[in-house]
């Protein structure tokens, strides 16, 4: 059966970055689409970031939506009938993701970040950016993915959690189980919290970088 994917990306990201996997689904007969969100809106909260998704998927309300890191707090937030959470955080109600404390995050993530005159992160040598992000690619490749990450505006990081409660509707938890960025022991938490038998992947953060096919794969089975 064919099915309609969205893909949120997580912060600094774009869209463009879920572009292999797409298209890997994309030959299996599905549909995907993957907004870049406002990430560099100093004024865009998750509520922003989810119409950004619901524009792309242009009245589709029974998607499979996929949310990467950041993304996981913006994805119960689109109408879906299933929410896929890759190595993602799970938002809580009335709180933020600052609230969860330093456990949330690999040692020495971000380290390397700075902040402009909007008080939005960014990195401005890919060279750093590839050492704190720990990209699982060939150096070149590394940098040129590097090369296109944006500044990252703070509300959606600080902001508390606006939806009353998570959605009733299906989910699963991709573990990335050698993540340096959000700790694969803290995944397997948020997965607990779901109430879903967490799905392990051999991979880094970024897997829609490193093995597509292999995640495309897991994805079209779960949808």
């Amino acid at each position: 059966m064919a099915v309609t994917f969205a893909f949120v990306h997580g912060a600094w990201d774009r869209g463009g970055s879920w572009a292999a996997v797409a298209a890997e689904l994309e030959a299996r007969g599905h549909r995907a689409v993957a907004p870049d969100l406002p990430c560099e809106d100093v004024d865009a909260g998750l509520e922003e970031y989810a119409a950004t998704v619901r524009a792309a998927l242009d009245g589709v309300e029974d998607a499979v939506v996929v949310g990467h890191s950041l993304g996981g707090l913006t994805i119960p937030l689109v109408p879906a009938r299933r929410l896929l959470f890759v190595a993602a955080y799970v938002p809580q109600p009335g709180r933020s993701l600052r609230d969860r404390g330093e456990d949330a995050f690999g040692p020495g993530f971000a380290a390397s970040v700075v902040q402009d005159e909007q008080r939005r992160s960014h990195w401005p040598d890919p060279e750093a950016a590839v050492r704190d992000l720990q990209y699982e690619l060939p150096h070149e490749v590394a940098l040129a993915a590097a090369a296109r990450l944006r500044r990252q505006a703070r509300r959606p990081i600080n902001q508390a959690w606006p939806g009353e409660a998570l959605p009733e509707v299906e989910r699963a938890y991709v573990v990335c189980s050698r993540d340096a960025v959000v700790p694969p022991d803290f995944q397997r938490r948020l997965a607990d919290e779901l109430g879903v038998e967490p799905l392990e992947l051999e991979s880094g953060h970024s897997p829609q970088l490193v093995s597509p096919r292999a995640l495309a794969g897991l994805l079209d089975a779960l949808a």
